[in-house]
């Protein structure tokens, strides 16, 4: 019966250290990753600021911060982890602090004016008549996709308000929290592989070790000529 019992324990221990194996392979890779993701922001030298208090700021002001992180938590409902915002490294690495920067983009793109020329009437398509001049259009909070394009101060203000390179930027940077946040997975995956191969191991041993007293008592009371205990 022991030697079944070990066979069971030894299978448990070798599958505990198949996971452990797993484990520690996917740590070593995601921190490869993570140290890739720090060299690329590091390179980038893109950085959120804070002031003396260690206080997130945005233009230097902490009122500005607070209306981006506004739009961040509430309008887009994503959960900072404030552990992500080290103001003794301000380098943009983790998820929170490329959502923020991600935030703050679309922040001044939607609270900001443009201004835009006609340079002749221009007669919509449903016959409203813009006259030539120069016009200061408030973006007032609209998106790409909310401008109304028939109107030709509206059209020319979202090109100017949502550039090329608002976009390219935000794209960019939603990448990187996406990669932060896999990395972060990555790690997760680590530890419970090397948890559950760790109790594996655990299992397999004390199996072992359990059965083998019993084993032992058995015999010892063969030999003595004594039947064996029925236990319950």
């Amino acid at each position: 019966m022991y030697a079944r019992f070990k066979i069971v324990g030894l299978g448990l221990i070798v599958a505990g250290l198949v996971f452990v194996g797993v484990g520690g392979y996917t740590y070593v890779k995601t921190q490869e990753g993570a140290n890739a993701l720090h060299a690329f922001s590091a390179a980038q030298a893109v950085k959120l600021g804070y002031n003396d208090q260690g206080q997130l700021t945005s233009g230097g002001k902490t009122e500005e911060a607070t209306a981006i992180m506004g739009l961040l938590t509430n309008d887009w409902g994503y959960a900072v982890n404030s552990a992500d915002l080290n103001p003794t490294y301000p380098t943009v690495n983790t998820a929170s602090e490329y959502m923020f920067q991600m935030a703050t983009i679309a922040y001044h793109t939607l609270h900001s004016t443009q201004t835009v020329v006609l340079p002749a009437d221009v007669t919509a398509t449903d016959g409203t008549v813009y006259t030539a001049g120069s016009y200061d259009f408030p973006v007032d909070g609209r998106y790409w996709s909310q401008f109304n394009r028939a109107n030709p101060i509206e059209a020319a203000a979202r090109e100017k308000a949502w550039t090329g390179t608002a976009h390219a930027l935000i794209a960019e940077l939603g990448v990187g929290s996406v990669t932060a946040s896999t990395l972060q997975v990555g790690l997760g995956i680590a530890a419970i592989a090397a948890l559950l191969g760790a109790t594996l191991i655990f299992a397999g041993g004390g199996i072992i070790w359990a059965a083998r007293p019993v084993t032992e008592k058995v015999r010892s009371s063969e030999k003595a000529g004594v039947p064996a205990a029925v236990t319950a």
